[in-house]
């Protein structure tokens, strides 16, 4: 195996530093922007912003412990983060308390959500494990989400388990990790682009029509009101928190969360397009601190598969409203970007391959 000391090392070394740098500076920038418009457009609109800022810091707080927890333990961190997942899926089916949505919204989206990020962290253990064995036994932990979704009658929840596990497992032959996340995000930015269209009528009836058979027809109606309330003020928004009480479609149901069941609308009508930047923003750091992280193409790609499937159940739903959910995304994200204290497996694409194709020197 090639020494890995030298001039060279040192400037890979600090290369990576700056990297992390500008990747955190980043985040703290865009989370603290995302705060601060909420205090804005909450004073303006005499709004409620606590549910935004409760999400920015539990963002945050799940990041940094990702960050440590990851550096100390590459395996065990995001196994442990796995088995939280499925326990409180388990323990507290609905995530929440208090009364439960079950018509005519359906499932709100929270267990697909958090059995989603499970599997991801599962996988990224998988990958930074030496050991075949317990590299399966981690594959495994992840396929049992997939039926766990299932058996809890998650259909969304089932298939973004499968879809992560099959990235995973195809991430193993990607040496271009910056050209996957970008079709990653392209994948997010289409799902998301569904959601505006059929709120704002732009698709045929006939396939709107069939889109409401599985969604609902009162979620595609809160959809198109949000849609409504970004066009009558679209920079400011309505203010944070009162969607429910300026909603048609949410004012009948006194069971009603009051929320549009999807994160890009919710934003765009409370906060204004300003607020759908700044969200779009977070995903796009996320993916962006994945692209310049310190691990190998696998369990960034990993992560990054998972955090897309995220933004797909929250563009239908209202996943991002419960703050396990949030946590669990930033606990994934910050996992995927630590920088463990020990050398990771070396059967593993080096990171300086992700965009160049050459051969890492053993």
């Amino acid at each position: 195996m090639a020494s890995a000391s030298g001039p060279g090392a040192d400037a890979d070394a600090d290369a990576d530093a700056d990297r992390r740098i500008v990747s955190d500076a980043t985040g703290v920038v865009v989370l603290g922007a995302c705060a601060g418009w909420s205090l804005i457009t909450a004073a303006a609109q005499d709004g409620r912003p606590e549910g935004v800022l409760l999400a920015v810091l539990a963002v945050a707080a799940g990041y940094a412990t990702g960050r440590i927890g990851g550096a100390l333990l590459p395996v065990g961190a995001p196994c442990a983060g796995a088995l939280a997942g499925v326990a409180l899926t388990l323990s507290v089916p609905h995530l929440a308390p208090g009364p439960q949505i079950s018509t005519p919204l359906g499932h709100a989206g929270a267990t697909a959500a958090v059995l989603t990020l499970s599997a991801g962290a599962a996988c990224c253990a998988a990958w930074a494990a030496s050991r075949p064995a317990v590299r399966l036994g981690l594959r495994l932990l992840a396929a049992g989400t997939v039926l766990l979704a299932g058996w809890l009658g998650s259909v969304t929840g089932c298939v973004t388990c499968l879809a992560v596990l099959l990235c995973s497992l195809a991430a193993g032959r990607v040496r271009h990790r910056g050209a996957a996340l970008a079709a990653l995000a392209g994948v997010a930015a289409v799902v998301t682009a569904l959601t505006w269209a059929i709120a704002s009528g732009a698709v045929p009836g006939g396939f709107t029509a069939a889109l409401e058979g599985r969604l609902t027809p009162h979620r595609v109606q809160l959809w198109r009101d949000a849609w409504h309330l970004v066009r009558e003020n679209s920079v400011l928004g309505a203010g944070p928190g009162r969607f429910g009480e300026l909603s048609p479609a949410s004012a009948p149901f006194p069971l009603s969360d009051g929320k549009p069941h999807s994160a890009p609308l919710q934003q765009a009508a409370e906060q204004g397009l300003v607020g759908l930047v700044l969200l779009v923003s977070a995903f796009g750091w996320m993916l962006y601190a994945l692209w310049r992280g310190p691990r190998p193409a696998p369990v960034a790609l990993t992560a990054g598969a998972a955090l897309t499937a995220l933004a797909a159940i929250a563009a239908i739903g209202n996943a991002l409203s419960f703050t396990a959910v949030s946590v669990g995304a930033g606990l994934l994200a910050g996992l995927a970007t630590a920088r463990p204290l020990t050398e990771e497996p070396s059967r593993l694409p080096d990171r300086h391959t992700r965009d160049t194709g050459r051969a890492p020197a053993w």
